[in-house]
Parts: C-alpha cells; structure tokens; sequence
C-alpha cells in the first residue's frame, strides 16, 4: 500500500547542451501550479495527492514529462489545460488521461 492515493513526479531537470530538458518547457512553474490548484482543491496531504520535483527521468526528449505513482503512468503536457485534465481525471477520478499518457 502507497502512502499517498498519488505521488506525482515533475522531471525539472535542466541539462547543458543542445539536448532538450523539461525546464526548458518552464517545468518548474508547471509543477507550482499543480500543487497549488491540488492544495486549493484539497486534494494534498496524507494519503491523497502529493507532488514533487525530481531530477532527471531521462525522458525528457517527450517532455516535459511527470510521473504518477503508484500506477506508474508517464505523461507529457503542453499547457495548463493540459495540466487541469490530469488533475481532475487522474488524481481526482483515479482515470488515466489517454491522449497525454506517453507510451512504454
């Protein structure tokens, strides 16, 4: 049994070089504002929803990337709309967002 119903991991990372990191797409912000709207809907704390950063998910060439656990479901997001569906859909309804969630 997980501690939280939804640990979300934002990759951050933010790599030298030509090749693409998800910070380069402002992950950062992205991440604040889901852990804000997650706070107002009070959906954050003890076995509910708890988000994070992390460094590097070396996925970053389909990024930006997050990572939901315990379902182990990889997402890419282009925008807050974006971010509201897999608010409302995964970490509120426990439903996968088909069209974000990166393949295996």
């Amino acid at each position: 049994m997980s501690y939280y119903e939804h640990h979300v991991f934002f990759c951050t990372n933010l790599r030298d070089g030509e090749r693409q990191s998800c910070q380069q797409c402002d992950a950062q912000a992205a991440r604040d504002y889901v852990k804000r709207r997650c706070k107002e809907l009070g959906l954050s704390g003890a076995g509910k929803v708890r988000i994070n950063s992390a460094g590097c998910l070396d996925r970053c060439e389909l990024g930006p990337v997050i990572v939901v656990y315990p379902q182990e479901t990889w997402y890419t997001y282009v925008d807050r709309e974006d971010l509201d569906e897999i608010i409302e859909s995964h970490l509120r309804k426990g439903e996968v967002v088909e069209r974000l969630k990166l393949s295996e």
